[in-house]
């Protein structure tokens, strides 16, 4: 499990504009990496509708937000258009990802193999990781004063 002053694994993945995104490229920006099960879920679309209601918030704590998630790049890029989202929206499709972030489930609901688990993560500057939060209750959402609080000693 990573935890708090450990590097972040660097990561290239493929967002909903087919564009590769990597970790690497925020470097000297903090980042709020958002793994969640599935788009067009009920808690997903709040929790990321919250960040998006927010995102002055996290602008004005210099801090970079992406969400990821197993989904395809195509369902993403629905998920984001529906739902306004002002971030990059990330494909795991291969679950490499999530698999290096110890956040993935081996069987989710309805019996689905390797679901991405609703997980946080600030990634300082440096690309060191400053806080982490992975919840097992998909239902749960993490807490966006902790993530704030983070940000804010940064």
């Amino acid at each position: 499990m990573l935890t708090p002053g450990q590097k972040a694994p660097d990561f290239t993945l493929f967002n909903s504009d087919k564009k590769e995104v990597s970790l690497s490229s925020f470097t000297g920006k903090n980042v709020i990496i958002l793994f969640f099960p599935m788009a067009f879920t009920s808690v997903c679309t709040a929790e990321l509708c919250e960040m998006r209601d927010n995102i002055a918030t996290y602008s004005g704590l210099n801090a970079e937000i992406v969400g990821i998630s197993v989904d395809s790049p195509f369902t993403l890029a629905k998920f984001k258009e529906d739902q306004q989202l002002p971030f990059d929206l990330l494909s795991d499709f291969n679950k490499d990802v999530s698999k290096a972030y110890d956040t993935i489930y081996e069987t989710f609901a309805m019996n689905m193999k390797g679901v991405s688990k609703r997980s946080a993560f600030v990634i300082d500057r440096d690309g060191v990781i400053q806080y982490a939060e992975v919840l097992e209750n998909a239902g749960e959402v993490p807490s966006f004063q902790a993530i704030q609080e983070t940000l804010a000693k940064l």
